[in-house]
């Protein structure tokens, strides 16, 4: 049996509306964080090996996640369980200068699930690098959220950014799934 991972990316306090503070606020991220923890649920009843990644920036001189601070931690919504490691990066990509690479070899994976945030950096940056390393490689897309990002004077809404790098992504590096599909297909390897 394939074993599988699931990479939870960059849900912290900062890029959540309702969190007091929030330095960063993605479009849609509450409904995003709410599909990543059904994807987690099922993923811990399936008995993959659910992984936590948390962005620090190196310095307080970034827009956000400053280090050690509130806006940076993890967001209730997708607390880490007990036995469920946290990776500290400090770039866009998950595998730059962590131990990703090293756990998931340790753990004999060979599929990596990828929810989180944002569509067009982290999540793009980690799918690409996960299927560059040979992982099959999957990225939930409703429980992923970006932003309204800005070129040459014209903002394109976070719907379109989110659309074009899923479509990007499933065209060479990654499966893209729905939770509803994600869930159902562990459900039915559980039962199975």
């Amino acid at each position: 049996m394939t074993k599988t991972a699931l990479i939870v990316i960059d849900l912290q306090n900062d890029y959540f509306p309702s969190y007091d503070g929030a330095k960063w606020p993605l479009v849609g991220i509450d409904a995003a964080a709410a599909n990543a923890r059904r994807v987690i649920e099922a993923s811990r009843a399936a008995g993959h090996f659910v992984i936590h990644v948390r962005h620090e920036f190196a310095s307080d001189e970034a827009p956000f996640f400053h280090p050690g601070s509130d806006g940076a931690a993890i967001n209730p919504a997708v607390t880490p369980g007990s036995n469920e490691p946290v990776i500290l990066k400090n770039h866009v990509n998950a595998f730059r200068g962590t131990i990703l690479k090293e756990m998931l070899d340790a753990n004999d994976v060979e599929k990596v699930v990828i929810v989180g945030a944002m569509s067009h950096m982290c999540i793009d940056a980690a799918a690409r690098a996960a299927a560059d390393y040979g992982y099959e490689t999957s990225v939930v897309r409703d429980a992923v959220a970006t932003l309204d990002i800005e070129i040459e004077g014209k903002t394109v809404p976070a719907a379109d950014v989110h659309a074009i790098y899923m479509a990007a992504l499933g065209f060479g590096y990654a499966t893209i799934l729905s939770t509803e599909q994600f869930v159902e297909a562990v459900n039915g390897s559980i039962s199975a």
